[in-house]
């Protein structure tokens, strides 16, 4: 699959993972991944602002809830969809086709190292898709080059793990007594960009002014009851158990439902998380 695929050797493992089974796991799960981030849709759209006629980039669109959101807005305009999942852009076309949103197209690519056209956008985007760049001032340098000037980068990415309940919960269940080794805090993955001194030197390197970081707290939602949420959640992290033993992978399991199931209540599986809003422009 990534054979086929043109990507930054730094970025190389992340194509690995998400243009493969992590990939596909999302795809089949589009409308829960989507349903999970619903409470920060609607202050990370103002930021946005998508105005009538516009060009529209959308960096790690997985699924292309954010893309689509993008040309409604734009009409006229145009909402270009990046990612490195063929797996996701599949349904993200397939549902931009069912609302018949022409002005939607998806491409799969690394956007740290696409050569998009120069100054052709007016806005980029990314809902939690830019915390995996193996080199993010090369990725963030690019995108600025994708940008007219005046051009606005608005990204939506996870504070520090503290602040996210569910990821402390899931991985204290999954871990099942093991101290699990802890990633270096500039690593690709979803917490990266936590710390927001870092994300603005990175976005002011990159060429961007004024980078803008606003604290965002919500639930984060993974399924109407604890069956559903708990089939989802060990889908996603099922891989943590491999190498326990049969009680050790019991005590897991057990762990994993009880703290999904503490969290159901009227609406759902809900956990805390909270999320840095960061914008930046093009001089």
């Amino acid at each position: 699959m990534t054979s086929a695929l043109d990507v930054d050797p730094a970025n190389a493992e992340q194509a690995r993972a998400w243009d493969g089974d992590e990939g596909v796991y999302w795809a089949e799960h589009a409308d829960q991944f989507d349903r999970a981030l619903r409470s920060y849709r609607t202050r990370f759209l103002e930021a946005s602002a998508v105005g009538a006629g516009q060009r529209v980039l959308d960096v790690g669109c997985g699924t292309g809830e954010t893309t689509r959101e993008a040309a409604r807005r734009t009409l006229a305009g145009e909402a270009l969809g990046v990612d490195l999942s063929a797996s996701m852009l599949r349904v993200a076309r397939l549902r931009a086709g069912e609302e018949h949103l022409d002005n939607a197209a998806f491409l799969q690519a690394d956007a740290q190292t696409h050569r998009f056209t120069p100054e052709a956008f007016d806005v980029a985007i990314s809902r939690t898709g830019t915390m995996f760049f193996g080199d993010p001032v090369a990725a963030f340098r690019n995108i600025a080059r994708a940008l007219r000037p005046g051009g606005r980068f608005v990204q939506l990415v996870w504070q520090a793990p503290p602040r996210n309940e569910w990821f402390g919960a899931f991985t204290k269940a999954m871990a099942a007594g093991r101290v699990l080794p802890t990633p270096p805090p500039d690593a690709p993955g979803p917490f990266s960009l936590a710390d927001p001194q870092r994300t603005r030197t990175l976005l002011a390197r990159a060429g961007f002014t004024g980078p803008g970081v606003e604290s965002l707290q919500g639930p984060m939602y993974f399924g109407p009851d604890t069956d559903r949420a708990y089939r989802f959640v060990l889908g996603l992290l099922g891989w943590m158990l491999d190498g326990l033993d049969r009680p050790d992978r019991d005590r897991a399991l057990a762990d994993l439902r009880e703290t999904i199931e503490a969290h159901e209540g009227p609406q759902g599986v809900e956990y805390a998380s909270a999320t840095w809003l960061v914008t930046a422009t093009v001089p």
